[in-house]
């Protein structure tokens, strides 16, 4: 199956907190909220959803291809990005800009708060599905992304009827209803967290079961609890996979959607899906960025035999 990701490329700024915000947050202020936290250590990574879920694709053997708009400081980028077997020839550099910055501050308790500059990414409507060389994609990842890329990169699946996931996560904020009811009518799947989903709900007037009727597939990941796969009436839990340390949470719901489709590729079940992505995101977890984990085929096969009974299946992933 010919993936194509869309969505954000950025540089990640990330920053721990040596405690919990919650005991900084006045609920009765919140309208006049105004904080500052001493951060103790800062790093930069390499982020971005669209490249994320590229780069777990790529570590279990898949040939991912990301079409965004980046900056002139991505050429070092770019060169990690091939070299572990992501396609970049889409990746098109918007000449006077910067690569898009997520800055996120963490604390102890693996909460976040966070800023993102769109830089480059801002022109991502640039770039069409209508001008790709050579045969359509079987599938096309409609990621966090400029609004107006979203939108249109979504019109244009729907008219050349090319299948998409559809993954609005940091974009619900500043969605309205009427965004959001566009990308899920017509989408092969939906991919969002327990909060996400919930916040899609109030933004559309939709119930529970109004918004799982919209789609083929919906998957929502509920942190340690693991995630809920939804498909034609059916519900599938898929256990977490237990972290020998949680190093930092970026990202791990890129992996979690890198896993999942690199079993969807193949044309594998479901719940395998599911569990081949609760996997993927604990590597992440166990990482320093989203982007720093690091495993073979045959590694990754291994631990999940740990976890999952697989009948063999991911002997696919070996050869």
């Amino acid at each position: 199956m010919s993936i194509l990701i869309t969505g954000s490329v950025a540089y990640d700024y990330l920053m721990t907190f040596p405690g919990h915000f919650r005991e900084h947050i006045l609920p009765d202020k919140l309208e006049s909220i105004s904080l500052s936290f001493l951060v103790e250590s800062l790093i930069r990574r390499r982020g971005g959803v669209a490249p994320n879920i590229a780069y777990t694709l790529a570590l279990l053997g898949g040939h991912p291809r990301v079409m965004a708009t980046v900056g002139e400081d991505f050429e070092e980028y770019r060169a990690w990005l091939e070299g572990v077997g992501v396609d970049t020839s889409l990746m098109k550099v918007v000449p006077g800009k910067y690569t898009a910055s997520f800055f996120a501050t963490t604390d102890l308790a693996n909460a976040q708060m966070a800023s993102f500059y769109p830089g480059a990414m801002a022109d991502a409507s640039q770039l069409s599905l209508k001008e790709l060389d050579g045969p359509p994609p079987d599938l096309v990842v409609v990621s966090p992304n400029a609004p107006d890329a979203m939108n249109q990169y979504i019109a244009e699946c729907k008219e050349l009827d090319i299948p998409y996931l559809y993954d609005p996560s940091q974009q619900i904020a500043r969605s309205d209803g009427d965004t959001l009811r566009f990308g899920l009518e017509g989408a092969l799947a939906l991919f969002v967290n327990e909060y996400e989903f919930g916040l899609i709900m109030k933004k559309t007037g939709m119930s529970e079961a109004e918004l799982l009727d919209r789609v083929k597939i919906t998957a929502i990941t509920e942190g340690e609890k693991g995630s809920a796969i939804h498909t034609e009436g059916e519900r599938y839990s898929i256990a977490a996979v237990p972290a020998d340390e949680v190093v930092d949470p970026t990202g791990g719901g890129d992996a979690f959607r890198g896993g999942f489709l690199t079993g969807y590729s193949r044309g594998w079940d479901l719940v395998t899906c599911g569990q081949l992505g609760s996997l993927a995101a604990t590597y992440c977890l166990e990482s320093d960025g989203p982007q720093g984990q690091h495993y073979t085929p045959a590694e990754f096969v291994e631990r999940y035999r740990q976890h999952f009974d697989d009948k063999a299946l991911l002997d696919q992933l070996l050869t």
